[in-house]
C-alpha cells in the first residue's frame, strides 16, 4: 500500500506514520526526493532500505522506539540532516536498568555536520572522534557508557557551544562512571539526565559545581548515593524547576531544608526502598507545583510539613507502604490539603 501511495506522492515533505502497524519501509522511499520529515516512532519497522540515502532534503529522521538496532551505512550522506532520534526499547514497563537501547552510530557520522538532535547512540572508542565535528549539536543522547570511555567523551562533550540537553548512560548498573572530565563550555546546557553508577567525588565535579547554576532539569537514576541525597543536592541546585530522583539507594530520612530548591516547580521520588521518612521544613520549595512520591515500600509515615507547600497542584503519593493510607487518614490530611487540586493517596 506504501509503494503504490507513493508512486503519485514524489512531492511529499512530511511522512508521519508513528504508532501505526507498518513493518517495513519500500526501497521506493529513495524516490521520495522532497521528504523533510520522517515519523517512524513506535511502529515494528526492524530496518531502514539502503536507499534512504538519496533522501538529500531530509531534516528530520525519527525511529524511536522501534527494532531498528543499526542504520544504513548510506545514511552519512544525507548532508542536510538535523535531528536524528533513534532507540529501541527492550523493556517496555522500564523496569531493567537499559530498558531502552541506543543504535550503533554509523562509520563517517562526523558527515553529519548540521546535526543538532542526537538520540540516542551507543558509546563506543571512537565515538568522541566522530562527535569532534559535530559543533551544532544542541541535544546529545549516549547509552552504554563504560568507565573506559568517559574522559574521551565527556571531553569532547564538553566543547560543543550550542550543548542544551545532555543524557548519558552507563553500560549496566554496575558501572561506575567519571565525570571529571564534563566541564561544559555551553551555558545552554541547561538540562542532565544520568543513568548508573557514579565515581567517588562526583558532587565536585565542574559539571556539579561551576556548571551547576545553569541546570534546570536533573534526573538521576541507578546512582546509589548512599546518603540524603535531596541534602546532597541542594546547596548546588538552586535554579533546577525539575528534579527526578529513581531506582536508588539513600538514607532513611530524607530532608529539605527551609531553603532547597527555591525554584523546583516538580519534584519525583520514585523506587527509593530505604526511605522511611520525608521532612519538610517550612520555607522549603516555595514554588514547588508537582510532588510524586511513588514506589517507596518503607514510607509508612505522612511526609512531615507537606501541608506547608501551597503552590502545590499536584500531589500523588502511590505505591508507599501498606499502612500509608491508614495513616494519612489518622492525622487527617484531607482538610489539610484541600488547596491542593489533585492529591492522589
Amino acid at each position: 500500500m506504501l509503494s503504490s501511495f507513493w508512486s503519485e506522492s514524489n512531492y511529499l515533505t512530511v511522512l508521519e506514520l508513528q504508532g501505526s502497524e507498518v513493518t517495513e519501509v519500500p526501497t521506493s522511499i529513495g524516490s521520495l526526493f522532497n521528504l523533510r520529515y520522517i515519523g517512524l516512532q513506535r511502529t515494528m519497522v526492524r530496518s531502514l532500505p539502503d536507499s534512504i540515502e538519496n533522501l538529500s532534503n531530509l531534516h528530520t529522521l525519527d525511529i524511536k522506539q522501534t527494532r531498528i538496532r543499526k542504520l544504513p551505512r548510506g545514511i552519512v550522506k544525507i548532508k542536510k540532516l538535523r535531528h536524528l532520534l533513534a532507540d529501541r526499547y527492550a523493556d517496555e514497563k522500564q523496569m531493567e536498568f537499559r530498558y531502552f537501547i541506543g543504535v550503533q552510530a554509523p562509520k563517517e557520522l562526523s558527515n553529519l555536520e548540521e546535526l543538532q538532535t542526537l538520540e540516542t547512540m551507543e558509546s563506543s572508542f571512537d565515538l568522541a572522534e566522530q562527535l569532534k565535528k559535530l559543533m551544532q549539536l544542541r541535544s546529545v543522547w549516549i547509552d552504554n557508557i563504560s568507565a573506559a570511555h568517559c574522559a574521551n567523551l565527556f571531553s569532547t562533550l564538553s566543547t560543543m557551544p550550542l550543548l542544551s540537553t545532555l543524557l548519558l548512560s552507563a553500560r549496566d548498573e554496575n558501572e561506575a562512571l567519571c565525570f571529571e572530565a564534563l566541564k561544559p563550555s555551553s551555558t545552554y546546557l541547561h538540562r542532565l539526565i544520568i543513568r548508573g553508577q557514579w565515581a567517588m567525588g562526583t558532587l565536585n565535579c565542574p559539571i556539579f559545581l561551576s556548571h551547576a547554576k545553569y541546570l534546570k532539569y536533573l534526573s538521576l537514576s541507578w546512582c546509589h548515593l548512599g546518603e540524603d541525597p535531596l541534602g546532597m543536592l541542594a546547596p548546588h541546585m538552586l535554579n533546577l524547576t525539575y528534579l527526578r530522583l529513581n531506582n536508588m539507594s539513600s538514607a532513611k530520612t530524607l530532608v529539605l531544608s527551609a531553603d532547597s530548591f527555591p525554584n523546583l516547580k516538580t519534584l519525583v521520588l520514585k523506587d527509593m526502598p530505604d526511605v522511611s521518612e520525608l521532612k519538610i521544613i517550612d520555607g522549603a520549595l516555595p514554588c514547588i507545583e508537582g510532588l510524586y512520591i511513588v514506589s517507596m515500600s518503607k514510607l509508612d509515615k505522612v511526609p512531615q510539613g507537606i501541608e506547608s507547600l501551597r503552590s502545590l497542584k499536584k500531589l500523588w503519593l502511590l505505591y508507599l507502604h501498606k499502612d500509608f493510607r491508614t495513616q494519612w487518614d489518622t492525622e487527617g490530611m484531607d482538610p489539610k490539603m484541600l488547596h491542593v487540586p489533585e492529591v492522589r493517596v
